[in-house]
């Protein structure tokens, strides 16, 4: 019998909301959180549009003198734990000396995975640009402890005073997945008691921005509209729209969460991972590798195809990703595939990158807990290769026992992720 695994806690940071609470508004509301770019000034560049974190005051969660040693991304994750051990009850009322506020769970039995793909491109960009202008010795002496991607995973752990393993993990797009997968096991084989889960980018900057444009990736025929410009599984879509933001997730075994009187908002069920072995960016056409994670993560859930009934696409309103998913999906459903709701909140999100994993693993557990199935915006021209049901448009309500939500990767990484709702 593998250990029942649980969700106690969230923590959002987003384009479209700064809390769970504001983002899951959003969500229901089908909110556009795209605009023109605000993080740089843009002349010169394709696209001009991006789903920028908004009014993000990083004293609300954290010391003010620790912030200022954190890139971006970094305060993302470190607000997003704070939100989700909080609602998890697991801080202690009042800081210890010297230190912030610790946790209640054993220190040596507490980890910390989290994903990330770019890390603090912030710190880099502005540490070339003093290396360049001026030499080495008026580079940032925090360069490197800030920009380098593992420390997020490592800044929550000091702050937090966990001391079980700090992992990052970096498979592009699908970091935030496969750390939420990484932790599952963790807890399952009793390394630990309780994980900080989940994944965080904060990539909105010229180098980047430049780097998606220079491989046609990114949405350009739109900078006039930025609401309407990602639409997954639109024929008329034209490339995604980068986002930010960090989903924090606090999962414990079930045992520990009962003991200590918790609160569960959902199970963990399953997880499945695979590499499609095909190209460095492109998936795989035949879906047959995202279908295969599909069905490993139902496997491990322990879950029939026809007993989910809510898919969080990748959906990231690319050319080649939209009907390639089309195909993962009928792999892994077969005939329940076309009875199965799914949407793409990268629609309203962007592509937060590794934060799209956590972001929508979150999504799906307020799905299963409001009853609710979130819609995909800006699907006006459906593409006749994607012809499955998207929620267009507009939330739609039903009962929602068991979803799930996947990752897609450059590299060919593909990740999937099963919540049930939780009976005890």
């Amino acid at each position: 019998m593998k250990k029942r695994v649980v969700v106690t806690g969230l923590g959002v940071i987003s384009p479209i909301g700064n809390s769970v609470k504001e983002f899951e508004v959003s969500i229901k509301a089908g909110k556009s959180g795209v605009g023109p770019i605000t993080a740089f000034d843009t002349a010169g560049f394709d696209v001009t549009i991006a789903a920028e974190v908004k009014n993000f005051d990083p004293c609300l969660w954290m010391d003010k003198k620790d912030a200022r040693k954190m890139a971006r991304f970094t305060q993302f994750a470190v607000a997003g734990a704070a939100q989700a051990l909080t609602q998890a009850g697991l801080l202690e009322s009042e800081p210890s000396e010297g230190t912030g506020r610790r946790l209640k769970s054993d220190p040596e039995k507490t980890g910390v995975v989290l994903g990330n793909g770019i890390g603090g491109y912030e710190i880099v960009t502005e540490s070339f640009r003093k290396l360049f202008d001026n030499g080495p010795r008026r580079m940032l002496p925090l360069t490197v402890p800030m920009m380098i991607g593992n420390e997020a995973a490592g800044n929550i752990s000091m702050v937090y005073g966990t001391k079980g393993p700090a992992y990052t993990q970096v498979t592009a797009c699908a970091s935030g997945t496969d750390a939420l997968g990484q932790a599952l096991d963790l807890i399952r084989s009793g390394r630990c008691d309780v994980v900080i889960a989940g994944g965080t980018e904060a990539c909105v900057v010229p180098f980047s921005v430049g780097g998606f444009q220079m491989l046609k990736a990114l949405s350009s025929k739109r900078n006039h509209e930025p609401e309407k410009a990602s639409r997954p599984f639109d024929a008329d879509r034209d490339g995604f729209v980068l986002g930010e933001g960090a989903g924090i997730l606090i999962l414990e075994s079930q045992d520990h969460a009962k003991n200590r009187g918790a609160s569960i908002l959902a199970e963990f069920a399953g997880y499945g991972g695979t590499a499609d072995a095909y190209h460095i960016t492109a998936p795989d056409p035949n879906g047959e590798g995202g279908g295969r994670a599909i069905k490993l993560a139902l496997e491990d859930a322990g879950l029939k195809p026809e007993e989910l009934q809510y898919y969080n696409a990748h959906g990231t309103s690319t050319e080649i990703n939209d009907p390639t998913e089309t195909k993962m999906i009928k792999y892994a459903f077969g005939d329940h595939a076309y009875k199965l709701k799914i949407s793409s909140t990268k629609s309203m999100t962007g592509h937060c990158v590794a934060g799209s994993g956590g972001l929508e693993a979150i999504t799906c557990i307020l799905a299963i807990r409001g009853g609710y199935f979130p819609p995909t915006i800006n699907l006006e021209n459906p593409d006749p290769a994607c012809d499955l049901d998207y929620v267009p448009n507009r939330i739609q309500y039903g009962a929602v026992d068991a979803a799930a939500s996947g990752s897609l990767g450059f590299g060919g990484h593909n990740g999937v992720v099963v919540f049930k709702k939780y009976t005890g």
